[in-house]
């Protein structure tokens, strides 16, 4: 079977179509996928589309028919550097929305069928830019009925970031006040609805034209980062969220009340600790975790219109490097996603 049947089978209503014994297969006759994959670091350009074996869930897993994947700015470091992966050949992505097609030994909380969405364990368990992935159980939860699976897959690490940083690591509650740098960007579009919903007031960073975009989600103040200093002001956060790392973490610690909490998504210079120690303050860096219960949260604010995902692009699975261009010039507002059926 070429490539374009097998698309065209996967883009079948019923997700088993795509399981059937008609697809093609490898010679130790596992079927086939597609997926974005590459066998080299470096720019987009070693993204290829390719056929892969496709994977078979294991104990305590589920095997996904991938409808959507999104794009964070971790894919574009691990397409170009060594860092926790190890050397390619390798599959990107993390975040996912699709269908069960398989469970594996021991998975009690889904069915083939189920709409499920979710954060692959980080980093290990990349491989979501396919058309199959597998993953534990548990970092899925059922995908709300409200959105579709762009919108859902949009959603999982960012979100989950946001969530682990404001709520679980600082604590955020009503009244207190955070600022949240690179607001409009993946994880901070995302962290100004979080921390409205938890009744916060929120001062948000990014350039001028975005501005509206970041009052219509509920930012109480914006600073435009290229022609105003946030630390020039008497205002005293409880809370920082800190997308940008190096010399803006420790800058921002100057901005927190006593006993206020930095939480950083990369690592400060080598004064941010020094600095939060003198002023009293918390400062640590974030590693975004798989976690159901955090997922069935998210999920429930969807549900109740209080949290969604902007996606401001969309790419099919054959133009993936393209999103990676894109994405790469740090310049869109919220999320990338790819569309696999």
């Amino acid at each position: 079977m070429t490539s374009t049947e097998t698309l065209e089978n996967l883009n079948s209503p019923d997700p088993a179509a795509a399981t059937n014994s008609s697809n093609p297969a490898a010679p130790d006759g596992a079927p086939l996928m597609l997926a974005l994959h590459q066998t080299a670091l470096g720019g987009p350009e070693v993204l290829q589309l390719t056929e892969v074996p496709r994977p078979a869930p294991g104990p305590g897993q589920i095997l996904v028919a991938v409808h959507a994947a999104g794009l964070n700015p971790t894919d574009f470091k691990h397409r170009a550097l060594s860092i926790f992966l190890p050397p390619p050949p390798l599959t990107l992505g993390w975040d996912v929305s699709g269908t069960v097609v398989e469970t594996g030994f021991g998975v009690t909380l889904f069915r083939p069928g189920d709409e499920v969405f979710g954060m692959l364990p980080y980093p290990h368990g990349a491989g979501s830019h396919a058309e199959y992935v597998t993953g534990p159980a548990r970092a899925f939860a059922a995908k709300p009925v409200g959105i579709d699976h762009v919108q859902a897959a949009a959603l999982p690490l960012a979100a989950l970031t946001a969530w682990q940083a404001l709520v679980e690591t600082a604590g955020l509650r009503a009244g207190q006040r955070v600022l949240i740098h690179a607001a409009a960007g993946g994880v901070g579009h995302l962290a100004i609805q979080i921390a409205k919903e938890r009744g916060a007031h929120v001062t948000g960073t990014a350039s001028a034209p975005k501005h509206d975009f970041l009052r219509e989600l509920g930012a109480d103040v914006c600073i435009d980062h290229r022609s105003e200093d946030f630390t020039n002001t008497e205002e005293r956060y409880d809370v920082v969220l800190d997308a940008l790392g190096g010399e803006a973490a420790t800058r921002s610690v100057s901005v927190l009340r006593p006993g206020g909490v930095l939480v950083s998504l990369l690592p400060g210079d080598k004064d941010t600790q020094a600095a939060a120690e003198k002023a009293q303050v918390r400062a640590v860096t974030l590693l975004v975790e798989h976690d159901q219960a955090g997922m069935r949260a998210i999920a429930e604010l969807v549900d109740r219109g209080s949290l969604r995902a902007y996606v401001s692009g969309t790419f099919p699975l054959a133009e993936g490097a393209q999103a990676h261009v894109l994405g790469e010039t740090g310049r869109t507002t919220g999320k990338l996603v790819i569309t696999v059926r």
